[in-house]
């Protein structure tokens, strides 16, 4: 026995060795790491850390984005595929080598450096899924300009808040966005935003797919096609810049009041994408990479946009529901045709996604040839066992889960399976990443939490690793006082969730700090309680709220998807299975946890990447004012609590 023990131990060191010298001797370990990209000039100091908690990467190296993105792989890979473009919503799929995507990225620098954008400048992108959104962002990174991507179809509020605060010398849109069949014209949007805006951009960029009418303002507005086609044979360099300039910056969603800009660099950031797409999503150059989420969320900057990208991979961008074909028609098997037609080799996509892939025929997992496939990676909310054990099963690959947050960047928890293969666990995200010195912390004494299964707040320790938010945009202190300062006594950056540890170092996410409902006097966390009643047969999803109450100071409330839907209608059905469920969550976690009530509704309200928008359900429960509801999916699923209420 002792042999394969022994070597069982050395195989386990691997990744522990690897993680230890990344926070022991992080200098080192990161210029090594800094050498999977491109510098025009190389660093001079690897980590400036003294100004806690501002960390500082590769002081005095320069290099671009773009660079290291495109131009990096014209000699060795320009005919090859660097984007590929699937719409189902027009039904159209396109695919742009290395050499064809450089030429459209300098027609858009052109043309953006015409309208008198430079280095440092911001440019406001709000652009459906379109390969014309990718060529943007690369565009602003070749010249140094500082973009800032608002998801499309973000209602004018919002938009205008986010025009304020990034104050664009440049605005570039699209006549409109499609989904499921619905177009949504983006100018009259974008027009009403400016209106409301006490910023005015100088110009707008505007790419018409013929979709919706748009009404041009002379002087400002500029139809993307005159422009290009004046800058046809457009060569525009790189802007080298230094490592610590800022790259973009990204808006955090569930913020109130001022919207929170995450400011990226730019060397930290190439360096962590480039690392992470070889340890963590063991990616190869000249293979695919098809992640389903969209731009306007950190994960399509990263994984949609630069990460494959750096790492010499074909993107595959896709427009459109999981469940509609190239032809307009339903078909729940879409992704998998495309995995199979590119020969996708990584995807990524959220729960969310799973779960309504889950209601359409199994037959369409076994139905093409998904052999090229090696993982399929699910993040954006906790995977729950029995979604993460069907979409296993079905597609035969490592289903690998992973906790970030726009804020870091790039995981923060999961398996590096490019370093060592690692077993995951349902319900768990996974380990620390390399770079990461994630703690548990009592939220209260700000003492660490060390046994197993304890639970607490969980923090990371500066100094946060390359690629993590430099600081708030415009607001340092800010930066501080959010995120450095709520744990007593402790400059550490709270992730705003509770987490527990098990034995084998693999961590839970338990929900956020501020989903905790106080029931006379007892704190629970929502997600404790939607777990337990997941857990029953007959229920399809659920989330959990705390409702003020008189007499208790909350209550938990459940919203219940059911399985086959009878409860919807059925009052007796609707009744006995509240009955099981208040039973079940009692007999879990006690009398205390137990729902005020439970009601059953079609679907749940969430926003288009899947988040559960739990704090509008409590809003509406409360009969208060819901709020920004910009990025909801499908209105109908809150008038649905409304009118149950």
């Amino acid at each position: 026995m002792a042999g394969p023990e022994r070597q069982g131990d050395k195989r386990m060191s691997r990744y522990a060795e690897f993680y230890s010298r990344s926070v022991d001797e992080p200098e080192s370990f990161w210029a090594e790491q800094a050498r999977l990209i491109d510098w025009n000039s190389p660093p001079q100091q690897v980590l400036d850390a003294s100004r806690p908690p501002f960390a500082r990467w590769f002081v005095g190296g320069t290099t671009n984005l773009c660079h290291n993105a495109v131009d990096r792989h014209l000699a060795a890979r320009g005919d090859q595929r660097a984007l590929i473009f699937v719409s189902t919503e027009t039904g159209v799929e396109k695919i742009y080598s290395f050499k064809e995507l450089h030429a459209e990225v300098q027609r858009v620098a052109a043309s953006l450096m015409e309208l008198g954008v430079g280095k440092g400048d911001r440019v406001l992108i709000y652009m459906p899924m379109v390969p014309e959104a990718a060529f943007a962002m690369l565009a602003c990174a070749r010249i140094g300009a500082i973009h800032c991507v608002v998801f499309g179809g973000f209602a004018s509020g919002s938009l205008a808040s986010r025009i304020e605060d990034a104050t664009p010398k440049v605005i570039v849109s699209a006549d409109a966005g499609s989904r499921g069949g619905k177009v949504l014209a983006y100018k009259p949007l974008l027009d009403e935003a400016i209106r409301l805006s006490s910023h005015k951009p100088d110009a707008l960029l505007l790419f018409d797919r013929g979709l919706a009418p748009m009404a041009l303002t002379e002087g400002r507005d500029h139809l993307a096609s005159a422009l290009l086609e004046k800058h046809r044979d457009a060569e525009v360099p790189c802007a080298w810049l230094d490592a610590t300039d800022i790259s973009y910056i990204i808006y955090t969603s569930g913020t109130t009041g001022k919207p929170k800009g995450v400011q990226r660099d730019t060397g930290g950031y190439a360096v962590a994408l480039a690392a992470s797409m070889q340890h963590i999503f063991d990616g190869r150059a000249g293979e695919t990479y098809f992640s389903t989420s969209d731009i306007g969320w950190v994960v399509g900057h990263s994984y949609i946009v630069y990460g494959p990208l750096i790492a010499g991979m074909a993107t595959l961008m896709y427009e459109g529901l999981p469940t509609q074909g190239l032809d307009q028609q339903p078909d729940g098997g879409i992704w998998w045709r495309l995995v199979e037609k590119y020969k996708v080799t990584v995807m990524f996509s959220a729960p969310t996604a799973v779960r309504v892939l889950k209601k359409q025929d199994p037959a369409l997992l076994k139905k093409y040839d998904l052999s090229s496939l090696r993982a399929l990676f699910l993040a954006g909310e906790p995977l729950d066992e029995p979604t993460g054990r069907w979409i296993g099963e079905g597609l035969g690959v490592p289903i690998i889960d992973n906790y970030w947050q726009t804020e870091s960047g790039w995981p923060i928890l999961t398996v590096a399976n490019g370093v060592e293969r690692t077993p995951s666990k349902f319900g768990s995200p996974g380990v620390p990443m390399y770079g990461f010195k994630v703690k548990i912390l009592h939220e209260s004494t700000g003492e660490e939490l060390v046994g197993e299964n304890e639970k607490g707040v969980v923090v990371i320790e500066g100094p946060t690793p390359p690629g993590f938010m430099q600081t708030v945009w415009r607001g340092d202190e800010r930066f501080v006082n959010t995120y450095w300062k709520s744990v007593p006594g402790k400059l550490v950056y709270s992730t705003f969730d509770w987490g527990i540890r098990d034995a084998d170092g693999y961590f839970y996410i338990l929900g956020r700090t501020d989903d905790v409902i106080n029931v006379a006097g007892h704190r629970l966390g929502t997600r404790e309680i939607e777990e337990s009643i997941s857990g029953h047969a007959n229920v399809a999803e659920v989330a959990v709220v705390g409702v003020a109450d008189t007499l208790k100071g909350q209550v938990a409330m459940a919203f219940v998807v059911p399985k086959g839907g009878v409860a919807v209608a059925d009052g007796e059905a609707a009744l006995q299975l509240e009955g099981e469920i208040m039973k079940r969550v009692s007999d879990d976690l006690g009398a205390l946890a137990r729902p005020a009530r439970v009601r059953f509704v079609t679907a749940l309200p969430k926003t288009r990447s899947g988040k559960l928008l739990r704090r509008a359900i409590q809003a509406v429960c409360e009969q208060r004012d819901p709020g920004d509801l910009t990025t909801i999916d499908d209105p109908s699923t809150l008038q649905q609590i409304k009118n149950l209420l």
